[in-house]
């Protein structure tokens, strides 16, 4: 730069520092304001405060500072100075929404700066044509660019220069290229001290990485960005908002708009950027969408646009459009003016290069089916449909939707069935990419309306069996294979140790009445930082798994029947399946059967007290009209064998054994005709090796247990002392049985950290899934521990769920709370029948035959389901 001299040098090093060690740097610019410096040197200073202010706290101070750079850059007589200076501000400007201003910020900047610096200012122009979402001018001045930083081999800008080019490719769908960007950047950064843009290289593979349809690797990159930044002091909103995309594709919209209405509440706290927050807004409204919360996702959507508008960032603005308008239908509103206005988001997106394109185009076509303007319908998800066949597997899925709605549209059940078949096998494979069970059922939900569509398809013309090879086909998915197992992760082993010793003090101090706000919030850090890190696992490679297979159900089943309930356009359908044949009944209304569910459950913790007799006739009556609309005609058609019960999620809570027809039979209950196939045909271990646990504070003391452990004789028994987690899962591993006397808990708020009380703290559902094979039968004698939280597609996440895909067969467990005392005789009766041969479900239909006749034994009989089919 003209007019800098060797003095300089140590000042100017402070602007590389800012993305290097950007606390540093601010200290340092401070010190050398105090000192009175020339112009040029305080130019330098004010520069690199305006720029933390800018990307880390108030707009309004970055200004400030940044007026003054460019002020005493002038006042220094350096051109190159002053240049460098306007690009600086000009980023600023249109951070804060000031777009006209900064562009000609930019002009001033272009024009006074030569060569080396020039290169500079188009790169950050560059930048700025990327915030404003104007592609093609971004990659124009990265080409202008590039050439003058390697020929001066600045590596520095070269590398960002690349980084930049990376992220406009994804945002134009062109995964590869940002990739090869990347990777080269990533090249130039390891031989420089620029540790934030290090750890922004990071997040931006991250994010390729989730363009590419890899989840897990995204999490993991995601989080390692953050610890980076962390480490720095640096907030960082991009951060933010890349982490919202990609939870919002794994299916935790709800974390997704907890995350984008933290960095919103950070922004307006500091007086941050204008611009992030209009994209956090977009994020916000994207994720209340999914969430299915269409008012918060209207009102979120609509700020977006205006402030887009008011920012000048059309590719922004069409993109939180087409959010409004989802969010708008999601919310039961249907217009020919909607139609129009989701096809112009579409051309626009068209002509933006953006790959939401199709997603516009399939939202018209959908609004346009609605209000059966078939022509326009077709034309619209014509266009959607050409997205089936590349790219990652969500746009993919959204292409065969489209597909299957032309097909129904026109009448062809056939095209519709493929059309679904092939967006199901899309997304399956997807899935299996995910280790992390969590993520696989969450998954499901993407592939719900291609399920939807089929199952509607079959009901109207195919028939009782194909009806159930379609209900089949997108339930239960989480049980079709093992998640996979968690690394033998030092930090991961480390952090669920801490979290069990928290939960353990944070239990004890309830119990004691002393406060816990602090324990409760560490908890919940710990609880974060454990799905974080199962949410980095990767599945295996895809695989076609077993493939349903209506007749080997039907000769698994000998003399037994299985019922399997499907619901179609809000009707339970019951699905006969025995003696060869599927038939079809016709139940109740699934709104009505949920809800008369609720109310028995209610009932049954009222009867597991003394007192509550006089309700025992409206539990029974509950249980008729239960039968009435979850059975139908098909109650009287169940023959004398065993019965299998296959609910969809919304009913996973239902006594089953309470229903006229059910209560003295052999009974079993399956998430999925296939679930149960699979554990038909588990093959025990050989050793057969029995397992009884007691834990701490059961109002019994777990009385069954000595009385089971003086029946088995060889038995191993941990309790005390001995009832710690990791003694405990070491014992389960591989064990033929497994009585397991604990306290449970049902945590419907995250289903995986649902547990059993041990000696030194909660067996949570990921310590189960560090099991190489569970037990081959588990009975949990204590509350609540079949209960289950239903996500996704028809999925179901819980303690039973968590053993069914890991070894275990058959899992004897109660949906309810329980009278402890009346356990214990229903436990010794059930180990006395399977101690005789009798299967899980044979025994407990004995067992609650041989309870006295009180209310309270009869309660707690019905509370309790064997699942599975050992």
């Amino acid at each position: 730069m003209r007019g800098v001299t060797a003095g300089s040098e140590s000042v100017l090093e402070l602007l590389p520092m800012v993305f290097a060690d950007p606390g540093e740097a601010r200290a340092r610019a401070e010190q050398v304001l105090r000192a009175g410096p020339p112009p040029l040197h305080a130019s330098v200073a004010h520069q690199v405060l305006g720029i933390w202010q800018r990307d880390f706290g108030d707009l309004r101070i970055a200004l400030r500072h940044l007026r003054r750079a460019r002020s005493l850059a002038a006042r220094a007589d350096s051109a190159d100075r002053e240049a460098d200076v306007l690009a600086t501000l000009g980023v600023a400007l249109v951070h804060a929404g000031r777009t006209r201003q900064g562009l000609a910020s930019f002009e001033r900047g272009v024009a006074r700066g030569s060569g080396h610096t020039r290169a500079r200012v188009l790169f950050r122009r560059a930048y700025v044509w990327w915030v404003l979402g104007r592609h093609p001018e971004a990659l124009e001045d990265v080409r202008r660019a590039l050439p003058v930083l390697r020929q001066l081999a600045d590596d520095i800008w070269t590398a960002r220069a690349l980084t930049l080019r990376a992220t406009v490719h994804l945002a134009l769908g062109a995964v590869d290229r940002a990739v090869a960007d990347f990777t080269a950047a990533e090249r130039l950064w390891e031989t420089t001290g620029q540790e934030h843009d290090k750890a922004d290289v990071v997040e931006s593979r991250g994010l390729a990485a989730f363009r590419s349809g890899d989840i897990p690797v995204a999490l993991r990159l995601l989080d390692e960005a953050e610890e980076r930044y962390a480490k720095l002091g640096t907030p960082t909103y991009m951060l933010s908002l890349r982490r919202c995309e990609v939870l919002r594709a794994a299916g935790l919209a709800p974390e997704a708009l907890a995350e984008a209405d933290a960095a919103i509440a950070l922004l307006d706290r500091i007086g941050g950027q204008s611009t992030r927050k209009a994209e956090l807004l977009l994020a916000a409204a994207r994720a209340a969408r999914s969430a299915g919360d269409a008012p918060t996702a209207i009102a979120r959507a609509a700020v977006a646009v205006r402030l887009f508008a008011a920012q000048r960032r059309g590719w922004w603005e069409t993109h939180a459009r087409l959010v409004l308008i989802e969010a708008r239908v999601a919310a039961g509103r249907r217009s020919g003016r909607m139609v129009a206005d989701a096809a112009a988001v579409a051309e626009r997106l068209t002509a933006f290069g953006s790959p939401a394109a199709p997603e516009a185009s399939l939202l018209a076509g959908r609004i346009a089916l609605a209000l059966g303007r078939t022509a326009d319908a077709e034309r619209h998800l014509a266009v959607a449909a050409r997205s089936r066949h590349g790219g990652p597997p969500v746009p993919r899925v959204s292409g065969w939707v489209a597909q299957a709605l032309r097909a129904r549209a026109a009448g062809s059940r056939r095209g519709v069935l493929e059309a679904c078949r092939r967006g199901l096998d899309v997304l399956d494979d997807h899935r299996m990419t995910l280790g992390a069970s969590e993520l696989r059922a969450h998954a499901t939900a993407q592939g719900a309306e291609l399920a939807a569509m089929a199952q509607q398809a079959s009901l109207a013309q195919g028939g009782p069996r194909r009806l159930l090879v379609w209900s089949e086909r997108w339930r239960a998915t989480v049980l079709s294979a093992p998640p996979t197992r968690p690394p033998a992760d030092p930090a991961l082993l480390s952090t669920l140790t801490a979290y069990r010793e928290i939960a353990a003090r944070a239990q004890d101090a309830r119990r004691e009445g002393r406060p816990v706000p602090v324990l409760e919030r560490e908890q919940r850090r710990l609880e974060r930082e454990i799905r974080s890190r199962t949410h980095h696992m990767r599945g295996a490679a895809p695989h076609e798994g077993d493939r349903f297979d209506t007749g080997r159900l039907l000769d698994r089943l000998g003399d037994g029947r299985l019922v399997e309930l499907a619901v179609v356009d809000g009707r339970v359908h019951v699905l006969l399946c025995g003696r060869g044949k599927v038939r079809r009944f016709t139940g109740g209304p699934l709104v009505e059967a949920v809800a008369e569910a609720e109310y028995v459950q209610a009932a049954l913790r009222r009867l597991a007290h003394p007192g509550a007799e006089a309700r025992l006739p409206l539990v029974e009556a509950a249980g008729r009209r239960l039968q009435e609309l979850l059975l139908g005609g098909a109650a009287a058609q169940l023959g004398p064998g065993p019965v299998v019960i296959v609910p969809p999620g919304a009913l996973h809570r239902v006594p089953w054994a309470l229903l006229p027809a059910l209560r003295d039979r052999v009974l079993s209950v399956s998430p999925s005709a296939g679930s149960w196939l699979r554990a038909r045909e588990t093959e025990p271990p050989p050793d057969g090796r029995a397992v009884l646990v007691r834990g701490p504070g059961l109002a019994t003391g777990g009385a069954e247990v000595p009385q089971l452990a003086d029946r088995y004789g060889t038995a191993t028994v941990l309790e005390g002392e001995d009832a710690q987690v990791p003694r405990v899962l070491a014992e389960l591993d591989g064990a033929g049985l497994a009585h397991l006397a604990a306290h449970g808990t049902f945590r419907a708020d995250s289903p995986l950290f649902s547990a059993l009380r041990m000696t030194d703290g909660p067996l949570i559902v990921h310590d189960f899934e560090r099991l190489a094979r569970s037990p081959y039968r588990i009975i949990l004698s204590s509350c609540d521990t079949a209960r289950l939280a239903s996500v996704g597609a028809d999925e179901l996440l819980g303690l039973v769920t968590a053993l069914l895909p890991l070894g275990t067969a058959g899992v004897v467990a109660s949906s309810a709370p329980v009278n402890d005392a009346a356990v214990v005789p229903l436990m010794l009766a059930l180990h006395k029948g399977l101690d005789t041969g009798l299967s899980l479900a044979e025994a407990l239909r004995d067992a609650r035959a041989a309870l006295p006749g009180d209310t309270v034994h009869q309660a707690t009989g019905w509370a309790f389901a064997a699942f599975g089919a050992a």
